[in-house]
This record gives structure tokens, sequence and C-alpha cells, in this order.
């Protein structure tokens, strides 16, 4: 493999990251819409609490990524015990 191959390989590795990791958050923002954030926070449709909303969607969407980009690393890595 040369640098160009490996070098476009980092660049596609890097892509999928991203687009997996903002489809996670964008999963996980439309999921915490039917949460019922009224119970935890005194005004939920504040902008404070769609703030609130914003950040546990980003910090939800970060583990769902990592565990799916994790999983897609592993079972490249299968390959090499056979």
């Amino acid at each position: 493999m040369n640098t160009v191959d490996a070098g476009a390989a980092v660049g596609a590795n890097g892509l999928l990251s991203i687009f997996i990791s903002l489809l996670c958050i964008g999963l996980s923002f439309w999921a915490l819409q039917n949460l019922k954030l009224d119970l935890l926070i005194r005004y939920p449709k504040s902008a404070a609490g769609k703030l609130l909303q914003l950040l546990l969607a980003i910090v939800l969407g970060h583990f769902v990524s990592a565990f799916l980009l994790d999983y897609i690393r592993w079972t490249q890595s299968l390959r090499f015990m056979f």
C-alpha cells in the first residue's frame, strides 16, 4: 500500500466517522423529543431547556457512535484471524 492509498483510507475513515457521529446525534435528538423533560426541568421549552436537550443528544449520540465505530473496527480486524 503506498502513501496515496493510505491517505485516502484515512480520509475515508474520517469521513465515515463524521457521518456516523452526526447521524447518531440526530437520532438521539429525535429520540429525546419523546422524553418528558417537564418532570426534570422547570421550563423545558426555554432556551436552557432546549440547550440541555441538545447536550444530552450530543452525549448520547457520541456514545452510540463510538460503539458503532468500535464494532466496525472489530469486525474489520476479524479478517486477520484467518
